[in-house]
């Protein structure tokens, strides 16, 4: 297991793509700020893809110019074509995410293209953020199986890796998109991407769609994995995969982390507060479970407890 990990906070992105009510452009940006305040300095912070698609991401540029930048920190975002590329550019983006799904069923939902023409698609991606010396990273969304095809081959997952690989990207993530992931299918696919890619780290996002998560996470710490993505309160869902629910929390991950002695360098307090003011913002509950007990250690007054009686 690594003494240490990356955790990719994906919920500005992927954790709001999907929530009914627009959130407010400024609260995305002092979500942002708090959770670097609690030392994330990795971010998939925004989408730039059509705002009919996903109204709630329409104000990608106006969240990237508001967040205070901050040494080491990186502001992620997905695109799914050259003008989504272009645009995220020109925002100043600190690396692009492109995504193309392992099932050909989800990425027709997904993008309406076919896998191969979406990975066609990314030589042009690739070339203009050669141009511009943009980091690139590849996502495979549906990588642990598909909510209409079923299982997915591993082969395919291999497959849009290696075509990753050769467009020269930083960093493979394997999307569990909903939550279809089990610890056989992380061991496997690890095996199978440290066999044929040996030095592109592979990150890992799980939802925690049949309660899974965690139990994913430690296969994959176990597998060598050093990079994980999460979101805040454990928010996000697919909009275009039924029966998708959230990420992995944030805050839960990191607490399990650190009970297993893995290092993350982030303040767990913090991401509880942030995650229990975020709730607020949102009008409603969010999943994550450490925000609502609080860490394993966190003490209670007795005298605010009732006392067994009879």
């Amino acid at each position: 297991m690594p003494s240490s990990v990356e955790i990719v906070e994906v919920g500005p992105r992927d954790g709001l793509q999907s929530w009914p009510d627009f959130v407010a452009t400024a609260d995305k940006i002092a979500l942002i700020d708090r959770l670097a305040d609690a030392g994330l300095r990795h971010f998939e912070a925004s989408s730039f893809v059509s705002s009919r698609a996903v109204p709630q991401l329409a104000d990608a540029t106006s969240v990237l110019d508001g967040v205070r930048r901050r040494a080491g920190m990186r502001l992620s975002v997905l695109v799914p074509n050259l003008r989504g590329a272009e645009d995220a550019i020109a925002a100043r983006a600190d690396a692009l995410v492109m995504f193309v799904s392992a099932s050909e069923s989800h990425n027709l939902k997904n993008v309406n293209r076919p896998r191969d023409g979406s990975l066609e698609g990314f030589r042009d991606i690739a070339a203009a953020a050669r141009a511009r010396g943009v980091p690139l990273h590849g996502a495979i969304a549906t990588a642990f199986g598909c909510p209409f095809e079923g299982e997915v081959p591993v082969s395919e997952v291999v497959r849009i890796a290696r075509h990753y690989a050769d467009l020269g990207v930083r960093r493979i993530t394997l999307g569990d998109t909903t939550g279809m992931a089990t610890p056989r299918l992380v061991r496997e696919r690890m095996r199978a991407l440290r066999t044929e890619l040996l030095d592109l780290p592979v990150a890992l996002h799980f939802h925690n769609t049949r309660g899974m998560g965690l139990v994913n996470v430690a296969a994959g710490l176990e597998a060598g994995a050093a990079h994980f993505e999460s979101a805040i309160g454990g928010l996000g869902g697919c909009p275009f995969a039924p029966g998708a629910t959230g990420n992995v929390c944030t805050e839960d991950l990191v607490h399990f982390l650190h009970e297993e002695g893995v290092a993350t360098g982030l303040d767990l307090d913090a991401l509880i507060e942030t995650a229990r003011w975020f709730e607020g913002v949102l009008g409603a509950p969010l999943p994550g479970q450490v925000a609502k007990a609080g860490p394993r250690l966190a003490r209670s007054d007795p005298g605010a407890v009732a006392t067994a009686t009879g």
